[in-house]
């Protein structure tokens, strides 16, 4: 079983990787990233795919030509975990987001 971010590990998460807002309804973080066009979008969620399934936690996500939305938590421990963080910055950093 993974275990849910304790509150001071959450706002460590928040605070590590900006631009991951926390959803009102569940304990998931949300990000939105737009690319120059569709071609972008997908080589950013190939990148994405095959990471997630190496760690085998798979991200929610939503895609429109340029645009992915992508929703992070750890249906096993009902939140956020340590796996939503190491995703978050594998995803910030291909997406160049990786301040």
């Amino acid at each position: 079983m993974v275990a849910k971010l304790t509150p001071e590990e959450r706002t460590v998460f928040l605070k590590d990787h900006p631009g991951w807002a926390p959803l009102e309804d569940r304990d998931a973080v949300k990000k939105s990233f737009v690319f120059d066009d569709f071609n972008g979008a997908w080589g950013f969620m190939s990148r994405v795919a095959l990471a997630a399934e190496k760690a085998d936690h798979h991200p929610e996500w939503f895609n429109v030509y340029n645009r992915v939305e992508i929703t992070l938590t750890t249906h096993d421990a009902g939140g956020l975990s340590q796996r939503d963080a190491a995703l978050a910055a594998f995803i910030d950093a291909a997406a160049g987001d990786d301040d």
